[in-house]
């Protein structure tokens, strides 16, 4: 079955599966962002006459490959083609009034797309979602900015994200989706994207609630810190560091400075050199600019620009173990080099002793994966919903604990494991490495369950996160409640984090 649908720049004809779920793919909300509109805001696309066919996916943002050992870990998909400002849309009903949850995927700001299988919307579908993905400028292309002389503005893959959220805003009708119910929700890079959103004037209204997976409101870039970014990737590639000069490297020349950037941020994490990027560790993230983002989002959210945003916000329990046990990191972590990563991180010597005296057997490189974990992704997550709950929204959070049994268990609940649970998709191949044999369906039953219910009626199924309780829904192989987990630790960090 072909269904065909009408959007406000043409139709779309789609393909029905024998599940009843309605798919369309490489559907443009915007105009391919190449030549003369490389380093512009995203404009609407053009028009078309007659049916355009939408039953498979069209070309992602450009991009370099994962490095080794995380491109045999971390599913990626790259079609090439110009027209990459598209997204997809899975819906049981398009004559339904049903919630709407808009996924944005993660990679650093450098990798990933909406069309990696494991993102397929099926299950969100079928437990009546629309699901729509999208694809978004990265790096350079997405978030370039070389300071106060750069006339193109900052933030353009920020951009195009509500570019989609327009579109969605527009057009998500006619596939059966309530526009006054949509739910944003991404993990990692993506989940950053929405802690910049929720911050963002231009976003204001085009969600209603949002989902932060691995990522809150604290990775960003002040425009100096930027613009040394920006010189350096001109530095690299031999040119002017001026936009036009940029626009005329090859692409592939390009994408391969900017890996090497990420490489170097990684071997020189010195402050000096890159700024906030150095700590980061990611040479292309939202920038502070003043205009689109004008304040860094934490504290914009803080003050109440997104008190009428429901939040639901976690992390899982080992993220940084993705970054130290497959790259052989781990082991070459020495007390000194501990040390100095945590004064890095600004936590004082008798911060790193309470560390120590938690987990009195951990080597000092699982100490700093640890430390590294809370500074990059708990600590941000409690933070965003502390800050919602300080203007009386809701928020709610929660953990995800399952230990991947891959690299003989040292991964633990890493960075990414738990995608495919939210996605209810165990079963795609693309993830095999990560999860290893026969991850347990009960948990992704209960997360998914989670995100549906969150949607659907703002409540995901546990207390809201608030004082002194500060109740933790943990997804584990024995699911709890828990209230004010590492209370301990959580409070070392207190002015610093």
């Amino acid at each position: 079955m072909r269904p065909v649908l009408s959007t406000r720049h043409g139709a779309v004809r789609g393909i029905t599966g024998p599940d009843g779920i309605a798919r369309f793919r490489n559907i443009p909300y915007a105009a391919a962002p190449v030549g003369p509109l490389r380093f512009t805001p995203p404009r609407p696309p053009a028009p078309w006459t007659g049916t355009r066919d939408a039953d498979t996916y069209g070309p992602t943002a450009p991009k370099a490959p994962y490095a080794p050992p995380l491109n045999r870990l971390i599913p990626e998909v790259d079609i090439p083609g110009e027209d990459f400002l598209n997204l997809n849309v899975w819906t049981p009903d398009p004559a339904g009034r049903l919630p709407v949850m808009v996924w944005l995927h993660g990679g650093a700001f450098s990798n990933g797309s909406g069309s990696v299988p494991g993102y397929d919307g099926t299950a969100f579908a079928r437990d009546g979602v629309v699901l729509v993905t999208l694809n978004y400028r990265l790096g350079a292309h997405g978030f370039l900015h070389l300071g106060p002389e750069d006339p193109a503005p900052a933030n353009l893959g920020l951009l195009d994200q509500i570019a989609a959220l327009e579109w969605v805003r527009d057009n998500i009708a006619s596939f059966g989706g309530d526009p006054r119910r949509v739910t944003v929700f991404g993990q990692s890079a993506g989940a950053m994207s929405i802690g910049a959103l929720l911050a963002m004037p231009a976003a204001k209204g085009l969600f209603h609630r949002a989902v932060l997976q691995s990522g809150a409101a604290h990775h960003v870039l002040s425009p100096g810190s930027a613009a040394r970014v920006g010189a350096e990737l001109a530095s690299v590639l031999g040119v002017p560091p001026t936009r036009a000069d940029l626009a005329a490297v090859p692409l592939e020349r390009l994408l391969a400075a900017q890996q090497r950037l990420r490489t170097e941020i990684s071997a020189r994490p010195d402050p000096a050199l890159w700024g906030e990027a150095a700590l980061n560790l990611m040479p292309f993230e939202p920038v502070v600019d003043r205009t689109n983002l004008p304040r860094p989002p934490i504290e914009a959210i803080a003050d109440g620009t997104a008190a009428d945003v429901d939040v639901l916000v976690g992390f899982t329990r080992d993220e940084f173990r993705l970054f130290t046990v497959p790259t052989g990191l781990s082991p070459l972590v020495t007390d000194d080099l501990l040390d100095s990563a945590a004064a890095a991180y600004g936590l004082p010597p008798q911060g790193v002793l309470a560390y120590r005296a938690s987990f009195p057997d951990a080597a000092p490189g699982d100490l700093f994966a640890e430390i590294a974990t809370d500074w990059f992704y708990r600590l941000p997550a409690l933070r965003l919903a502390e800050a919602q709950t300080g203007q009386g929204a809701r928020a709610f959070v929660y953990e995800f604990a399952w230990p991947s049994p891959a690299l003989d268990g040292d991964l633990g609940a890493c960075h990414a494991a738990d995608l495919p649970f939210v996605f209810d998709n165990l079963a795609d191949p693309g993830f095999a490495a990560l999860l290893g044999d026969r991850p347990p369906q009960h948990i992704a039953d209960s997360m998914h369950a989670a995100w549906i219910a969150f949607a659907t009626t703002g409540d995901p199924g546990w207390p809201a996160y608030r004082e002194p309780g500060r109740a933790v829904r943990r997804f584990g192989a024995t699911p709890t409640l828990d209230h004010a987990p590492r209370e301990h630790l959580r409070v070392l960090w207190d002015g610093l984090r």
